[in-house]
């Protein structure tokens, strides 16, 4: 930065100004959308801050390859999955469709996705109460270790019906196989190869939890719609439908969003 004469600081307020961006148009264009979801993978990558650790919360639509949110937070509990399972809530509209949600051992997960994958159920008179989706399934991935080897892995089924956890796993899987939480885990992958906060052992830590965040939704967003995925031939934006070509990173900073969003953003959908 120093040979072009380019002040860090400038270049830092970039950042942030871009990430924030990016994340306008993650959720004008994911989250106010409709889309098959089919198989959601979620989970956490633990980072280094400096003088502190945070827990950063990612999901991924599996068939498409889609990021659909994440959230970073000083604290792995409910709080932190509830940010990104809202808004993978909302990313479904108002359609009930059959889902399967794959997560980890971590005992929050289900029941956030219990509380806000619901319908009401008016069979009965009165105020009607709010059940789960009749097609909804939550199956635990969890990996069992002995000292430092993998031992085994144990699937846990949460919630819903093994019948109909095969049958989507056969819709959104090129390869199909049992649960498993590997395409969040490559997705993961690909943040650590550009994110050099979130490589293991590195000195450029993140400094604080919002320029994590929005160096996230920044490289999410370049993943969704300008980062072509010879798998699924196109972006993984191209493959949800939700665009038919390749973004520009100039076309994706020249995008415009919309002024009043913040209120929408925090209101979890239900």
């Amino acid at each position: 930065m120093f040979a072009f004469g380019i002040d860090g600081r400038t270049v830092a307020s970039w950042q942030l100004k871009a990430g924030d961006h990016a994340k306008r148009v993650q959720y004008q264009y994911i989250c106010r959308r409709t889309i098959q979801l089919a198989q959601v993978q979620v989970d956490e990558v633990w980072v280094k801050l400096q003088g502190n650790t945070a827990w950063v919360c990612t999901a991924l639509c599996v068939f498409p390859r889609l990021f659909v949110w994440g959230a970073v937070s000083l604290h792995r509990d409910k709080h932190l999955v509830l940010q990104v399972m809202s808004k993978v809530r909302k990313a479904s509209g108002r359609v009930i469709q059959p889902i399967l949600v794959s997560v980890d051992g971590f005992a929050a997960y289900p029941k956030v996705v219990k509380k806000l994958f619901t319908t009401k159920d008016r069979s009965k008179p009165g105020r009607p109460k709010r059940i789960p989706w009749p097609k909804l399934n939550i199956v635990q991935v969890i990996k069992r270790y002995n000292g430092k080897r993998l031992s085994h892995i144990e699937r846990r089924l949460a919630h819903g019906d093994w019948g109909i956890v095969s049958r989507l796993l056969v819709q959104t899987q090129t390869q199909v196989g049992r649960v498993n939480t590997a395409y969040i885990e490559r997705f993961n992958a690909t943040l650590r190869a550009r994110l050099p906060s979130l490589v293991r052992r590195t000195r450029n830590l993140a400094r604080t939890v919002k320029r994590l965040e929005m160096e996230l939704f920044w490289s999410g967003v370049v993943y969704n719609f300008c980062t072509v995925h010879t798998t699924i031939q196109g972006t993984p934006a191209m493959a949800a439908g939700i665009t038919d070509e390749i973004w520009s990173i100039r076309r994706l900073l020249l995008m415009r969003t919309p002024d009043i969003w913040d209120a929408e953003l925090d209101h979890v959908f239900l």
